[in-house]
């Protein structure tokens, strides 16, 4: 079976969404954040004590993007990824690395000069900017969403899943306000999403059973 290591609701919540959508099984283990700090003995597990982590057999993998295509590789075939021979094939991949590459870096970015460093060391103006910097990104998919409802193929995929992390992540910073109305009706259809909501109420579940705080707070989201 697979097993997911995880944060509430940082990165790894990706993976968890991806394997909801795809109805297969998981054992989810809930990690305090940040685990390379609060539990030391998951770096036996993963050396870079960073989440997530996915097991499958012989397969170890903690890019999440990277994981969301690799599951539905191997579980396909599915309407969750387009093929190479659909139209949207490259759009599909570009929005799936988007979402991490593109949207949640400068997020990253935001969180340890806003709230990570030292208060002698934060920078509330690079924060703003690297802010600035998310939105300004966040903003090209506005004239896509205004005609469609999905990234790609008129249809919901992985590449949803990724840049739908990158919109909760903002959420999460108080960003969600200057969503622009494309994007913030595009993420609220995400979140209906039975899937979404069955994942958020996994690892709710798994933290509690794991004695795991559940709080998402957004000084908790993104290991870096």
């Amino acid at each position: 079976m697979i097993k997911l290591y995880h944060c509430m609701s940082a990165r790894s919540f990706r993976p968890l969404w991806m394997l909801e959508e795809l109805a297969v099984p998981y054992e989810l283990v809930m990690l305090p954040f940040p685990p390379r700090v609060h539990d030391r003995s998951y770096l036996a597990v993963n050396a870079l004590g960073t989440i997530p982590l996915l097991v499958n057999g012989e397969t170890r993998m903690t890019e999440s993007a990277a994981i969301c295509q690799y599951l539905c590789a191997v579980h396909a075939p599915t309407p969750l990824q387009l093929e190479p021979h659909e139209q949207g094939f490259g759009a599909f991949l570009n929005y799936l690395h988007f979402g991490e590459a593109t949207l949640t870096f400068p997020q990253t970015l935001v969180l340890r000069y806003s709230r990570f460093e030292p208060e002698h060391r934060r920078q509330p103006t690079v924060a703003d900017d690297y802010a600035k910097w998310f939105l300004a990104r966040l903003r090209t998919l506005e004239p896509l969403l205004a005609e469609r409802p999905y990234l790609c193929a008129d249809r919901f995929t992985a590449a949803d899943v990724s840049v739908g992390y990158a919109l909760m992540l903002g959420q999460h910073l108080g960003l969600s306000a200057r969503f622009t109305p494309a994007v913030a009706a595009y993420w609220d259809r995400l979140q209906e999403r039975n899937a979404f909501v069955r994942a958020l109420q996994a690892q709710e579940a798994a933290a509690l059973e794991q004695q795991v705080s559940t709080v998402p707070a957004p000084d908790t989201i993104p290991d870096l």
